[in-house]
């Protein structure tokens, strides 16, 4: 599929955006693993969440939706799930893939596991070597990847993990499995990841501590094989989608745009701290929590930015955001250097790459430099055509920059927001954008 981001004025409205692709994912295997119906409001009905569905339904899992958009779930309890009759296809879904092989680990029978082209070129190595560890073993691909063989194992071995990575995927990851090795199970992360699954399977009646260490990292303890209730989830609004809305507003609102209900867990907020940092007019209104999670409504009016130099550290908070900074750091007037974004090679595509490509293709004066991207602002854009590899966050950046800039940008593999955003069109042009299909 390719659409036209086209050039357009002032933006205004408010919008809600869907729910939130990580909790989504979370919702439906934790509520598999619980005792009980479960029913979840504001799922997000994108491709990967979906996949997940049909993957929980496959290991046994009644899982329906009523007319009313309430999604319910009958758990089969920790270790309880059956063995599938057939390959669970997790299409696009990276959290969704990992977060499974962890469930996977802890059942003693045989699975496999595959996914879409672009899934099945992600490493999942950093994933297989601590559930290896444990105990499950793995038949996979050279490198590590997808489609792969899983043969878990009802007992178990509890693990201390020292991550070399702060990535919520790995830690989730071990921390389902450890749902089901006998005792406790400790993951040290070197910063902060984002914390869901420990948000979740607390609130689910997991035993589970997190502390942060002198040295700055941080550590979280689950004791092993708990009985998790079933419960009533109601997903916050994804601040990952929100983003393409707040970096477009942030430049051309007026009067205002209101994003409402997402997400504003500290470990999802770096976009927010980031664009204050650059000068945006953001207020944060009507903060409340929601099923656990932080949430408020985001009011935002256009102005001027400034370049900034965002720290490595930041990373975590915001991976999933960079692409659409970079978009941000294009309008704004100086030099916007983000560092350490190694991580961003291992997503859905090579995103530090793409993004370089696609920016200095629409006119942007962009280096790379080691894991740091560094863009220069403030320059008139071209017309180009961008291809996005099937990598919805690319699709949706380039054509929110051919709305902000000179010129129109023809973005190719744009079928891929329907992974985690399919009402993005809808949604942008609903503000005032201008996004169609090539006429």
């Amino acid at each position: 599929m390719l659409l036209i981001g086209r050039p357009h004025g002032a933006l205004a409205g408010r919008v809600a955006m869907p729910g939130d692709k990580s909790i989504s994912h979370r919702c439906l295997m934790f509520a598999g693993l619980a005792a009980g119906e479960s029913r979840i409001e504001g799922l997000l009905e994108g491709e990967d969440v979906l996949a997940t569905a049909s993957a929980m339904r496959a290991l046994g899992c009644a899982v329906e939706r009523d007319a009313s958009g309430v999604w319910s779930v009958h758990g089969r309890g920790v270790g309880g799930l059956a063995e599938p009759a057939q390959v669970l296809d997790m299409g696009n879904a990276g959290t969704g893939a990992r977060l499974l092989l962890g469930i996977l680990a802890g059942h003693g029978f045989a699975s496999f596991v595959t996914g879409d082209a672009s899934l099945r070129s992600r490493p999942m190595r950093r994933v297989i070597e601590p559930l290896a560890a444990m105990g499950a073993a793995f038949t996979a691909r050279s490198g590590d990847r997808l489609p792969l063989a899983v043969r878990g194992r009802d007992d178990l071995l509890a693990l201390e993990h020292i991550s070399p990575v702060a990535s919520a995927q790995v830690k989730s990851a071990i921390l389902l499995a450890g749902l089901h090795a006998a005792g406790r199970t400790v993951v040290t992360e070197p910063l902060a990841s984002r914390d869901h699954t420990e948000r979740m399977l607390r609130d689910m009646g997991a035993e589970l501590t997190s502390q942060t260490l002198s040295d700055g990292r941080v550590r979280v303890t689950l004791e092993g094989q708990p009985e998790l209730r079933a419960r009533r989830f109601t997903v916050a609004g994804d601040p990952s989608s929100a983003a393409f809305v707040l970096v477009a507003a942030a430049l051309r609102a007026d009067p205002e745009v209101v994003v409402e209900g997402i997400s504003v867990n500290p470990l999802r907020s770096g976009l927010l701290t980031t664009l204050l940092e650059m000068g945006a007019r953001i207020e944060v209104r009507h903060e409340r929590e929601v099923a656990g999670e932080p949430v408020a409504d985001i009011h935002v009016r256009a102005a001027p930015l400034q370049g900034a130099d965002v720290p490595a550290g930041r990373a975590p908070s915001m991976i999933d955001e960079y692409p659409v900074l970079a978009v941000a750091a294009a309008f704004a007037r100086g030099t916007t250097r983000m560092r350490g974004l190694g991580e961003l090679r291992v997503k859905e595509s090579d995103r530090l790459q793409l993004m370089a490509e696609g920016l200095a293709a629409c006119g942007v004066t962009v280096a790379i430099d080691g894991d740091d991207l560094i863009v220069e602002g403030g320059r008139r854009t071209v017309a180009a055509t961008v291809d996005a590899h099937l990598d919805h966050r690319i699709a949706m950046s380039f054509l929110v920059l051919g709305g902000l800039g000179d010129a129109p940008v023809r973005v190719g593999g744009a079928e891929a927001i329907r992974t985690s955003f399919p009402a993005f069109v809808d949604v942008m042009n609903g503000l005032g954008a201008t996004i169609a299909g090539d006429a």
